[in-house]
């Protein structure tokens, strides 16, 4: 699951992996392309595409592959061409779900999610139904052990950079922007030496719903299944984990 606050945590804790090796790759790659396709091949001029070249390096996604697929999406070289979709549904307990989707065949995604949905106690929705629930943001994510500054020092340099928020989660300091600012704020912070683990536009849930134990883990049963297929690149729910 994409974003950030407790159930991402869970997820790390469990040693749950984003993919296997093979399936990381054709998710970032699909990112890679959408964002070369829509904004141009230039990462200099689209925050969007060097945000996901990035996102590629860091996981030892090849140069040559990056520019491949950056080639085929700009129409230099001949590919399979990709659109992006956004579903909505809700999961078990009543959780708000969306999901950003990157395919090259809508009706079997389409018919794939929705199975999923339907074994784990979930339905898929109309366009529309939950979207509203949450908001666009920029996040940026820095491990306290790396930084180099005092949380004091952090907040003024990111506020005065355009943030909207910091927010500490565990051994992390969360930086929150709304999406116009998330360039400027994350250029500013690593012009500062502040190394970023992660740098995202997401989705954050304007409320949650509180789940633990069983009902949790039929949730987090879901968001596992959903995300184990290769068109879903970003699984958002407004839940949270709740301590037993």
């Amino acid at each position: 699951m994409s974003g950030h606050s407790k159930w991402h945590n869970i997820q790390r804790r469990k040693g749950k992996q984003d993919a296997v090796r093979g399936q990381l790759f054709t998710k970032l790659s699909r990112d890679i392309y959408q964002a070369a396709k829509e904004g141009g091949g230039n990462p200099d001029t689209n925050f969007r595409l060097k945000t996901a070249i990035d996102r590629g390096k860091q996981s030892n996604l090849s140069i040559e592959s990056i520019t491949r697929t950056i080639a085929k999406a700009t129409g230099s070289l001949p590919g399979v061409r990709y659109e992006e979709i956004l579903y909505e549904g809700y999961g078990p307990h009543g959780v708000a779900m969306m999901l950003e989707i990157v395919t090259d065949n809508r009706n079997r995604t389409a018919a794939d999610v929705r199975h999923i949905f339907a074994k784990r106690g979930g339905n898929l929705g109309e366009s529309g139904c939950v979207v509203w629930m949450f908001k666009r943001v920029g996040s940026m994510t820095i491990e306290k052990k790396n930084c180099p500054v005092s949380l004091d020092d952090l907040m003024l340099m990111a506020l005065e950079a355009g943030a909207d928020d910091i927010r500490e989660n565990g051994e992390e300091y969360e930086v929150i922007t709304v999406p116009e600012s998330y360039v400027a704020v994350r250029d500013a912070l690593e012009s500062q030496g502040i190394s970023l683990t992660d740098a995202e536009l997401t989705y954050e849930a304007e409320n949650t719903v509180p789940l633990k134990d069983d009902d949790l883990e039929d949730v987090l049963d879901l968001v596992d299944a959903l995300e184990e297929l290769d068109d879903v690149q970003n699984v958002y729910a407004n839940f949270d984990a709740v301590e037993a």
